[in-house]
């Protein structure tokens, strides 16, 4: 047998497996590393993060990974390159990382890396009858396999897709394994750059659950704060805060096919970004509104997109936990305002009651989608819509030899 797949084989037969999880998301601001202990899969799932970090990327980097993110039109040497230096930058931060958590490369069983998203085209978006969904991320996982030394599993977004999914969001399946709950419905939010939510009933009722884009997070936030103000994003919303809500602006934000098309969907920054609120400003005749204002009505926006989707495909009459994750929960401005239109939602801390740090979870999905692939069975989903949710293992392997 090939040695590769010798020590592929017996991975999948270990009591518990050390699988380090990577996300970049679209807001661009880092690399988010967490490192989990597994035991089991599916429906047994259990995992412990050893160690989680956020390695902020230096403004060179992020500013050469905006040249490609998010545009039709792209400098394709720049792409090119670019997916081999993403992974390498990627793999001297893991192994300096590992280094300083006393970590060798022979003590990690698998890496899970997301890449870096700088494209997502659903049929949503791009409209064009003849072409598929689609999306792209780049990070080159056999770059990262061969300077780190560990076997690694990346573009687990493209399995979705061939399989008659959107690519986005695929956190429902490490939800559905790792967070329901027997007596109580949840709803899982993540407030990236973009905002997505899971909703999981009580005893995994299946045929119930579903995951979905619902808009912009953070990522026209971000933008204007970096347009306006030089700044990556506002600090503990101390912009936002100073505003005032402006209806008519508002008005026009949300006055989008997006928020009327049936869920699940996807969506990205292609759509929601400082075009789509240039034109919502023109429209509104509000395009010498204070940029305070901007950023108090943003804001407004985000937590509205969000909480419509909740209120008009999830009943609130019974008790409904929210576990939000991403950094849109750490924007207080906002996330009064989601509990201003969820009155009926009870907010809890997913550190406090299922001990995992919310900034971690995202690299702990990707991790969990590594678990599953190595020693999981997809027919341990059963999810409604299987076109939508099809029973799959996501990511492509990449050997260090």
């Amino acid at each position: 047998m090939n040695k590769n797949l010798e020590k592929l084989f017996k991975i999948a037969q270990k009591e518990e497996r050390i699988i380090l999880g990577l996300m970049s998301g679209t807001s661009l601001d880092g690399l988010d590393i967490a490192l989990c202990k597994f035991k089991g899969a599916g429906l047994g799932t259990r995992v412990e993060i050893l160690h989680f970090e956020t390695y902020p990327y230096e403004s060179s980097f992020k500013e050469a990974i905006k040249q490609v993110f998010s545009k039709k039109t792209v400098d394709l040497e720049l792409l090119c390159l670019l997916n081999a230096q993403i992974a390498r930058q990627h793999a001297e931060i893991i192994n300096h990382t590992l280094k300083k958590w006393a970590y060798t490369a022979t003590d990690i069983d698998a890496i899970a890396s997301h890449g870096q998203t700088v494209y997502h085209a659903p049929k949503i978006k791009h409209q064009l009858n003849n072409y598929p969904d689609a999306t792209l991320q780049i990070g080159d996982g056999d770059h990262l396999a061969h300077l780190t030394g560990i076997i690694t599993l990346s573009d687990f977004r493209q399995k979705s897709i061939a399989a008659g999914g959107e690519g986005a969001p695929l956190a429902v399946y490490g939800d559905y394994l790792l967070f329901a709950d027997e007596e109580i419905d949840r709803i899982l939010l993540n407030i990236g750059g973009i905002a997505n939510f899971t909703y999981l009933p009580a005893k995994r009722k299946s045929e119930n659950i579903f995951s979905t884009d619902v808009g912009p997070g953070n990522t026209i936030l971000d933008h204007f704060m970096m347009q306006k103000f030089n700044l990556y994003f506002d600090e503990d919303a101390k912009y936002a805060k100073k505003g005032s809500l402006n209806h008519d602006l508002l008005e026009a934000l949300l006055a989008d096919d997006f928020f009327t098309t049936p869920i699940p969907k996807s969506t990205g920054p292609e759509h929601f970004n400082l075009v789509y609120l240039n034109e919502a400003q023109q429209k509104s005749n509000t395009i010498h509104l204070k940029e305070e204002d901007v950023l108090a009505t943003l804001c407004e926006f985000t937590a509205l997109g969000i909480a419509k989707a909740i209120q008009e495909n999830i009943s609130v009459s019974g008790k409904i936990e929210m576990l939000m994750s991403g950094g849109g929960m750490h924007n207080p401005l906002l996330v009064e305002r989601l509990m201003h239109h969820l009155p009926g939602i009870t907010f809890i801390s997913m550190q406090e009651i299922l001990g995992v740090n919310p900034d971690a979870k995202e690299a702990l999905l990707f991790a969990l989608l590594a678990n599953e692939t190595l020693c999981g069975q997809p027919d341990d989903y059963d999810f409604p819509n299987q076109e939508k949710l099809p029973k799959i293992s996501m990511g492509k392997l990449s050997f260090p030899e």
